[in-house]
């Protein structure tokens, strides 16, 4: 948890940036994050600087070669702990003309975060500007994992507030309760096909640090963890650079972070090759058939996008593999015969665990549609016996444009550090749905459907045409209200009128 004081650092970067002439927040976010990634290149090479002096050996690895770049220019000047101290104008040559074109030929270097370095743009407009930013990224501190981590997920925060290029965030509290329904495993094989900022790798990497102290203690799980174990695409290449140095900061190694069109291409060599599924893809887009996968389409024939991810989510998971992904409502009942046939899918040829409905607010203010997690395991021989329904009615934050919190800050969340009363319950439901969720096979099958959670047999599901919308399942109880008779209600107002007529009575004869 990030301080106040290391906010208000972020917040004066955040208004340099727009005053110097950059307002776009991603590529304010952009521009950071090129910096954030010399400052560790340059970190790296001090640490291997001192290990050579410690164990008096050649350095095993010079990030920083030694001589001159193409122009003559000393490496060394392109380390940040030497142009942080240059004046504003040579700094400003130094980074635009000798350190960017260093950082797209890091390409060979063969990890993530080098690879989507590539394309590096500088658009810092200003001596002055570059160097103000240098000076205030300086006094932030980036040592410990947990602080760097935090400091970009608010820097992320801040794409959310300004929201543009129709850019938005899933909001963290609804992606910690994804993770937690699903538990990562310390040998899971983790995929979000659309993972933009890599918010549910970063959760889950959090999540497996937290519920597993010694995963990094044991050797073949620390090469899982840092090498194999997190896999996100995306088809925006700034995006990927931000995505991958959101797991960097998070302390993991070398996630698969890389370049790719999810619906468009092939995925033969994804097929089946991951065991948890995280994603809330984009909705509400039509593809044409031609640019959409031959393989996708097989499985379903259909140019919506959100019931495209839904295909391709059963097609990456391993048997056995599980999955909680956000979908529009519309997958839940829609009638055409591509959307009964995926939920018929889901239903009777894999193994879907529930459906826990989120309130309409909950992406504003940049969209307002009704949405909805999915939790299944695929199993291609079905096993659903019931369905688990949730009705979320409250994540703990207003549900207007605003979102603002309604609870204090060790009130919100799924896991929160306090316990709620009944009044805060309905303010937050998510601990509620974590704590149901546990008890989908027991207890929670006996509650009516009246109730805010319940479960569905599957013969019942399989009766209305798979359809999955918690309305259609769910029971109204209307309270029986009592009126007078309308003859007792007459005599009522008979009785008032005399009154009335009484009272003007008395009121003309004060008059005279």
């Amino acid at each position: 948890m990030i301080t106040g004081e290391l906010k208000n650092k972020i917040d004066r970067i955040w208004d340099t940036f727009w005053s110097g002439g950059i307002a776009n927040p991603l590529e304010v976010i952009e521009q950071i994050t090129y910096l954030l990634f010399l400052r560790r290149l340059d970190d790296l090479q001090t640490l291997e600087e001192n290990k050579s002096v410690r164990l008096k050996r050649p350095m095993e690895r010079h990030i920083f070669p030694e001589g001159g770049d193409e122009k003559g220019r000393s490496y060394e000047d392109l380390r940040w702990s030497h142009f942080k101290n240059f004046t504003p104008a040579e700094m400003f040559t130094i980074v635009s003309e000798h350190v960017f074109p260093f950082l797209r030929t890091l390409g060979g270097d063969d990890s993530t975060y080098a690879k989507h370095m590539e394309g590096a743009r500088f658009t810092i407009p200003t001596p002055a500007l570059l160097s103000r930013v240098v000076d205030l990224l300086d006094d932030v501190p980036m040592e410990d994992r947990d602080t760097k981590g935090d400091l970009y997920e608010y820097m992320l925060s801040k794409i959310a507030t300004a929201g543009q290029n129709g850019q938005f965030r899933t909001p963290r509290h609804i992606i910690r309760l994804m993770v937690e329904l699903t538990s990562p495993q310390p040998t899971d094989i983790i995929c979000d096909p659309a993972c933009g900022t890599a918010g549910f790798l970063m959760c889950a990497g959090e999540y497996l640090r937290e519920h597993y102290p010694n995963i990094l203690h044991d050797e073949k799980l620390k090469q899982h963890f840092h090498q194999n174990m997190f896999h996100g695409f995306d088809f925006d290449h700034i995006m990927l650079r931000i995505g991958s140095m959101n797991m960097l900061l998070h302390g993991v190694e070398n996630p698969d972070i890389r370049y790719r069109d999810s619906l468009a291409q092939d995925y033969s060599s994804d097929e089946e090759a991951y065991t948890l599924v995280l994603a809330n893809p984009p909705f509400a887009g039509s593809l044409d058939y031609e640019s959409t996968s031959k393989e996708l389409l097989k499985v379903v024939k259909t140019k919506k996008t959100e019931l495209l991810f839904v295909a391709l989510f059963m097609r990456l998971l391993k048997p056995g593999g599980r999955a909680a992904v956000i979908v529009p409502d519309g997958v839940l009942f829609g009638s055409s015969k591509a959307h009964k046939e995926l939920r018929r899918m889901l239903v009777e040829e894999q193994k879907l665990d529930a459906v826990v409905s989120l309130p309409g607010g909950v992406f504003k203010p940049y969209a307002g549609v009704s949405t909805a997690i999915l939790l299944f395991t695929k199993t291609n021989s079905g096993g659903t016996d019931h369905v688990w329904f949730y009705d979320m009615q409250a994540d703990g934050w207003s549900l207007d444009d605003k979102r603002s919190p309604l609870l204090s800050e060790d009130k919100l969340g799924p896991v929160p550090s306090t316990g709620l009363n009944e009044d805060e319950h309905a303010k937050n439901n998510l601990p509620d749905v974590l704590a149901r969720w546990q008890e989908r096979n027991n207890s929670e099958l006996k509650r009516a459907r009246t109730e805010q959670s319940f479960c569905v047999p599957k013969a019942d599901i399989a009766a209305q045409g798979y359809d999955l919308s918690l309305n259609r399942y769910k029971e109204v109880v209307y309270e029986e209200v009592e009126y007078r008779a309308p003859k007792e209600i007459l005599e009522s107002l008979a009785k008032l009128e005399v009154e009335i007529q009484q009272g003007m009575n008395e009121l003309e004869g004060m008059l005279g």
